[in-house]
């Protein structure tokens, strides 16, 4: 099975969608550029915005390559470079994945196990499950950007309060975090009796450790300035995450 996912027709397909969305980007890039060049900006500030957004863009990818490294042993490495490439998102794609491969009886993403009809319905998922962010935005997004902004003062200026976006974020975040270490100390307390720890730890260890790095990564950003930093966490406490989770 994974030899057809790393066929040259799969590559094809990926490949062509992957080179239409760059190409749009290009275009949008461009098209930005002369926009601000006609509306009077200086060619040396959009030089420095164009060459800084590159430089910090490398590191970052790194913890896109990651996910997909870690999703071609069982998907295949066009599918998931393809997720990963327009408007995936690395814990999401595989939070689907593996949902869907439970779903679908097979039990865990494994290339051993997979089969045509289970990859048709993960992709599926992974693919369909994700769009309605973007569906929304084309009928909601206005009024929406609205209420983030909160009530403009007579002298134009945005009031300085929190919004609902404010408290949306949050909530989503705190309850993002708390299934997540739910799932892993479900899995680590198991056995019949209560609190008989036989699981793997191995999970909640690695998830301590990537929040203690991010805590550095925001520390140094935050109190120290250095706000370059933000662009490099992500990527940081995962490879030090996954690190750990050698080591361990």
């Amino acid at each position: 099975m994974l030899e057809v996912l790393n066929s040259a027709p799969m590559y094809l397909i990926c490949g062509l969608i992957i080179l239409f969305v760059a190409l749009v980007c290009v275009v949008f890039m461009v098209r930005a550029y002369k926009a601000g060049i006609a509306i009077g900006m200086d060619k040396k500030k959009l030089n420095y915005a164009v060459t800084s957004s590159i430089t910090f863009s490398i590191l970052p990818s790194i913890g896109i390559l990651l996910g997909v490294i870690a999703l071609s042993g069982s998907l295949g490495t066009p599918w998931p470079w393809l997720r990963l490439s327009v408007i995936g998102a690395l814990h999401y794609e595989t939070q689907v994945a593996e949902a869907a491969a439970e779903q679908v009886g097979i039990g865990q993403l494994s290339a051993s196990v997979m089969t045509p009809q289970a990859f048709t319905t993960i992709a599926l998922l992974m693919s369909l499950c994700i769009i309605w962010g973007m569906v929304l935005s084309l009928f909601f997004n206005k009024s929406y950007l609205k209420k983030l902004q909160g009530k403009k003062k007579d002298s134009g200026e945005t009031a300085k309060k929190e919004g609902f976006g404010d408290a949306a974020m949050t909530a989503m975040f705190i309850g993002l975090v708390s299934a997540y270490m739910g799932s892993y100390i479900g899995g680590f307390v198991s056995g019949k009796g209560m609190f008989t720890f036989q699981g793997d730890y191995v999970p909640i260890i690695v998830a301590v450790v990537s929040a203690l790095v991010m805590a550095v990564f925001t520390y140094f950003a935050e109190k120290k300035h250095m706000v370059w930093l933000e662009s490099f966490s992500i990527a940081g406490s995962m490879l030090i995450g996954m690190l750990a989770a050698i080591v361990l």
